[in-house]
């Protein structure tokens, strides 16, 4: 190992076949420990020193991943953030992390709102000439990154990942997926989304390459690259799926290297793991679970004993510990419903500048993922659901999955999704929304799902849509879903 230094260890692990590759252009970059280490270099001869924060506008583009690990690899402290929120956001990602920098692989004036002390740099890694430098010596517990999520207000909040927190839940990750060396992993997820920044570190950890693709929106592009880079590894969240199954040529576009196929992000019906494994019965399907808190991946279910274990999102990580509490706290026998809590060494320090946030999640070494879920003898983990997601109906709790998974069990229903909005008599209501399959009528769908729930449930704003609102991270926007229940009228 080099130190403690995560990109350096990723740097000394590349093999001399390790590349980058550029689904869209076709450009592929080879070389990478140099690259990485000339990257690490332009961002301290700019003058920032190991500690600082610096924001990355990531694309999925080999420059992009050189600068976010070029800047982890010079001690810096990266700050991923997506590149379609540069001009919207990026001043008010640089105020709350006391950003020093902020690095954006095209451009020639930074965004409005970002103060004149905050260095504005521009530069193709890919292109890079300049000097390497060693990676900066770091200690296991010095930040390599704030990776952005969701916070409670709707304002983002920042995890505190180490070197030491990247190091040991990447090396669990290739153990629990039995990724060999010199294995090819095709990435359509953001580099700002932690699963996205694991697909990349447990290949490159493995000296392997990544092939990146921004393509997804065109489904079919994106498994022709698959079986022309013969990638070994695809992964996506469970929208991934979906569109693969209804919108791509998933039944005849085969990819013949692809040894494993990976699903975490949220739950994934059965019906579409089972449609999906149909057609590709040869390439081992594994579900996981994760959160950014815990750096990535937490779970994961063994291809194997998919079957068996149905609907489970697998045993903890061989390096993680997981446990089911009651309210007070006190560990429940298997079987019994409860919270999740998570100890181990991906559990990361808690929240950039959240003290009061950190001491209700990170506990005495534990994280509350704020999942409820049960646990069987064997250590393997069933999700019932999220803390937060749920509503009160005439005092009854009724949690988002339960609802929609009833509206799935209706005939012509492809997609539900659920909210809550007030209402007068019972407080709260579910707000429905439909992906209906083709050539259904919408209007006799909305009288027969009304008669498919249960009156008590006062299920009032059913809406077709479409399509179901996502987050860049390709996960369910409940946000958007409560601004169309709140300001229009289904």
């Amino acid at each position: 190992m080099n130190g403690t230094n995560f990109s350096g260890e990723l740097a000394q692990r590349c093999s001399c076949s390790s590349c980058l590759v550029n689904a869209k252009t076709g450009e592929t970059i080879t070389d990478l420990p140099r690259l990485i280490a000339q990257s690490g270099g332009f961002f301290l001869e700019q003058g920032l020193e190991p500690g600082d924060r610096i924001v990355i506008a990531c694309r999925l583009t080999p420059a992009s991943v050189l600068a976010y690990l070029g800047a982890i690899y010079a001690g810096l402290v990266a700050v991923p953030i997506d590149s379609s929120i540069l001009t919207s956001s990026a001043a008010t990602y640089v105020e709350l992390t006391g950003a020093r920098a902020l690095w954006s692989e095209n451009g020639t004036t930074p965004p409005v709102g970002i103060r004149p002390d905050v260095l504005w740099l521009c530069a193709d890694f890919t292109k890079s000439s300049g000097g390497a430098v060693p990676p900066e010596p770091r200690e296991s517990e010095d930040l390599a990154a704030l990776m952005p999520t969701s916070g409670t207000t709707g304002a983002p909040r920042f995890v505190m990942v180490s070197h030491g927190n990247l190091m040991a839940n990447t090396a669990a990750i290739v153990r629990s997926q039995r990724i060999g060396e010199g294995e090819n992993a095709m990435l359509i997820l953001p580099l700002s989304y932690c699963f996205g920044a694991s697909i990349l570190h447990s290949h490159l950890y493995c000296g392997g390459s990544v092939v990146l693709d921004s393509r997804f929106m065109f489904p079919d592009k994106v498994l022709r690259s698959a079986s022309e880079y013969g990638c070994t590894t695809f992964a996506g969240v469970p929208s991934v799926y979906k569109i693969l199954l209804s919108r791509s040529s998933i039944s005849t576009l085969q990819i013949p290297g692809l040894r494993r196929v990976i699903q975490a992000g949220g739950h994934l019906e059965w019906r579409h793991i089972e449609l999906f494994t149909s057609l590709m019965p040869n390439v081992p399907f594994y579900v996981m679970y994760g959160q950014t808190e815990a750096t990535s991946r937490i779970t994961c279910l063994e291809p194997e004993r998919l079957l068996e274990k149905k609907g489970s999102v697998g045993r903890p990580l061989d390096n993680l510990s997981l446990r089911i509490v009651d309210d007070a706290g006190v560990v429940l026998p298997p079987h019994k419903n409860g919270f999740i809590q998570v100890c181990g060494p991906s559990v990361c320090h808690g929240y950039w500048n959240d003290p009061e946030g950190t001491r209700k999640v990170f506990r005495d070494g534990w994280l509350n993922t704020n999942d409820s879920g049960k646990i069987d003898e064997e250590g393997y983990v069933w999700i019932e659901g999220r803390n937060g997601d749920f509503l009160k109906v005439r005092g009854k709790r009724l949690s988002f999955g339960e609802i929609e998974q009833k509206v799935l069990c209706v005939k012509g229903v492809r997609e539900a999704a659920t909210c809550a909005v007030l209402h007068e008599e019972a407080g709260e209501a579910p707000a429905l929304f439909v992906v209906l399959e083709d050539g259904v009528s919408h209007e006799e769908m909305v009288n027969r799902i009304k008669r498919s729930l249960p009156s008590a449930w006062t299920c009032e704003k059913i809406r077709i849509m479409d399509h179901l609102p996502l987050t860049d991270r390709g996960k369910l926007d409940r946000a958007a879903l409560i601004c169309l229940a709140t300001y229009e009228n289904p």
